[in-house]
């Protein structure tokens, strides 16, 4: 793909496997033998394929309670990041949503971002993690902190080129760093998951419990509807949705890909309530066979379909805003109209997204940036 180059890959953190770090694993799948560079790593947390290369971390590691506590590191990222020595490498492929894009590279060596997105704690979403309803700590420090961080994302958005997950992020991208951005949307490894033959009563949510993915949304509206939701994952929101949750709503923790795969085939919908860069269980829950109820901003309007498209079967009920009453409408919309959606029709919209597509592009992609570097073209 590089014949000859020396090839680093850069990684924010190794926590756990999400939506980044299946396309971090498919990246070490495209180049086998580079070391991979990242603040954090908490051993056994990401799958094989990550693991058995040879992962640098920085000071960041040593921390006292790092691998629970490590978001209270933020300010001592961005000195953490620098200190990486990749003064050997021609090819520098970072995976950034906080400060790996700003990795020092060697003068004359390619630095391609793919860029989940600007760093969120201080650009759009800054609010969420430093406003109102935070300690005081939080409140008086976290705006001058952000301020700071901005200027610093600023000035080390110096790489050849960044590669955005969405035009939602592109933009963001452009507005942040006055930078464009090539897309290449991340994959759903499709073959992870089967279409059940019935649901089950139940609404699903997916993903970190952090403020951004709004999760209060949709226990209040469990609530208020008296449904049953099943929330998956882990965060620092935790204590506070489960003191908000009622007797219809459980919290399962982080469960094992099988498990989270059986989940999504026999929910009734998965409910989307975060203005996400990307949102990848809206297509694994149609690669399941499921339809989503999302909110219609960011990455989903680019991945769904909604109920009144007039070109193309609907896979999701959009709602118009972050209210829980018109999440509460938008479920009693999908509930109104669950025989528009098909199975199979879901699942073949998350194929365009599969995988194998993906690693084909991205793989296209950066051999083609390599090729017009090395020949001295533009970037």
């Amino acid at each position: 793909m590089v014949p000859g180059a020396r090839v680093a890959l850069v990684h924010d953190w190794l926590t756990g496997m999400r939506g980044g770090e299946r396309c971090l694993e498919v990246l070490c799948e495209l180049f086998p033998d580079a070391p991979l560079f990242t603040l954090l790593h908490v051993p056994g947390s990401v799958s094989s394929q990550i693991e058995r290369r040879r992962i640098v971390t920085s000071f960041v590691q040593r921390l006292p309670n790092a691998s629970e506590r490590y978001r209270h590191y933020l300010p001592t990222f961005p000195l953490a990041i620098r200190r990486f020595d990749l003064s050997g490498y021609d090819l520098v492929v970072s995976m950034s949503h906080c400060v790996a894009k700003g990795v020092r590279v060697a003068p004359r060596a390619l630095h391609l971002c793919y860029c989940f997105s600007p760093m969120r704690y201080v650009w759009d979403l800054s609010s969420d993690y430093f406003g109102p309803g935070h300690g005081l700590a939080a409140r008086t420090l976290g705006p001058p902190l952000a301020a700071a961080l901005r200027r610093w994302d600023r000035q080390t958005a110096g790489v050849h080129r960044f590669v955005a997950i969405s035009r939602h992020i592109a933009d963001r991208i452009l507005r942040a760093y006055d930078r464009p951005a090539d897309v290449i949307y991340p994959p759903v490894d499709v073959q992870r998951f089967e279409i059940a033959e019935a649901a089950e009563d139940y609404y699903l949510v997916v993903g970190a419990l952090v403020p951004y993915k709004r999760i209060d949304l949709a226990v209040a509206a469990a609530n208020r509807l008296g449904r049953r939701l099943v929330v998956v994952g882990t965060g620092p929101e935790e204590a506070r949705l489960r003191a908000l949750a009622g007797p219809t709503v459980s919290f399962l923790g982080w469960r094992p890909d099988a498990e989270i795969a059986r989940l999504y085939a026999r929910c009734r919908a998965l409910i989307f309530p975060a203005v996400e860069d990307f949102g990848i269980t809206p297509l694994e829950a149609a690669a399941a066979g499921r339809p989503t109820i999302a909110l219609g901003r960011g990455g989903a309007l680019e991945t769904m379909v909604g109920l009144d498209a007039a070109d193309a079967p609907p896979t999701a009920v959009f709602f118009p805003d972050q209210s829980v009453d018109a999440l509460v409408e938008a479920i009693s919309r999908f509930e109104r109209a669950v025989d528009r959606f098909d199975g199979k029709v879901l699942r073949s919209r998350a194929e365009s997204f599969d995988r194998p597509v993906f690693k084909q592009k991205l793989g296209d992609y950066i051999a083609a940036r390599w090729d017009g570097f090395r020949a001295g073209a533009a970037c």
